[in-house]
């Protein structure tokens, strides 16, 4: 019994594995996609640079033409005429350095850009890393946890053949069987009265409570039909059938107090009809 609560905790954990692995694959698929946008950009960039490369050469082309035009005008001219003329070659020079130290900037803004998405990128890579490390702990500290828990839950025999039973205690045992995954546990607090109370698909009703003693007596209604369980102590197993499961449905009383019972019924998740 216990190998196979262990096999369905190893399956739990296995499960979360894999959650845990599509999420990775998720966030590397985001990282590929960020760096195809990347290189894209980059690409572009590479484009738009050789195209204002281009049309600064042109423009360096025409600068410079225009500076032959003007040194021969200066040549040629004399007096006032050749410090108008060097004075345009002047104005000339200063107007090609300006394009070119212009175009040196540009350049240099748009490659900072795309080393700083790049850096942004490989740190997502880190801490997804990180983040995989720190799951990966968890989820041996949680099956050791989970392991260490259910081996020390306390066994019980059932009304039915002595069939052995894992008893929850409090709410930590509670969780731990819950996590198994192999039952659905529906909690209750039952007040004494004169209408039955519903907790599932079953119907209690609580007719005595002996809180110094921790003994009760029930009406137990599964499949229209009552049975009374008499005189039942806590954490004592009720085990009963009904129409709807092959495996038997576990009523359990942790708590009696004055006029009121707590505690669960445990009700087999594979519920199929029986012959």
């Amino acid at each position: 019994m216990k190998t196979s609560i262990l096999f369905g905790a190893v399956i739990a954990l296995v499960a979360a594995c894999v959650y845990m692995f599509f999420q990775i694959d998720r966030v590397r698929k985001d990282v590929v996609k960020n760096n195809d946008a990347l290189m894209a950009r980059f690409d572009k960039l590479e484009e738009t640079s050789s195209l204002t490369t281009r049309s600064n050469r042109k423009t360096v082309d025409d600068l410079k033409e225009e500076l032959q035009r003007a040194r021969r005008q200066a040549n040629a001219a004399a007096g006032e005429a050749k410090q108008e003329a060097l004075k345009k070659v002047d104005e000339t020079r200063a107007k090609l350095e300006e394009a070119q130290e212009a175009a040196k900037k540009e350049l240099k803004s748009d490659i900072s850009q795309v080393k700083d998405a790049t850096d942004t990128a490989n740190s997502k890579i880190s801490a997804v890393g990180t983040e995989v490390t720190s799951v990966k702990s968890d989820l041996g500290a949680t099956k050791t946890q989970l392991e260490k828990t259910v081996a020390d839950l306390k066994r019980a025999s059932g009304d039915l053949d002595g069939h052995s039973v894992l008893i929850a205690t409090n709410g930590k045992e509670l969780a731990a069987l819950r996590a198994l995954g192999e039952r659905t546990f529906i909690e209750f607090t039952i007040h004494k009265s004169k209408q039955p109370q519903k907790v599932g698909e079953v119907m209690v009703l609580l007719k005595h409570v002996d809180p110094k003693k921790n003994r009760y007596t029930i009406d137990l209604t599964a499949d229209d039909k009552t049975v009374e369980k008499r005189d039942r102590g806590v954490n004592e197993p009720i085990q009963f059938m009904t129409a709807r499961a092959k495996q038997p449905y576990e009523l359990i009383v942790n708590d009696v107090k004055k006029d009121t019972i707590g505690g669960y019924l445990s009700v087999p998740k594979v519920q199929n009809v029986r012959n």
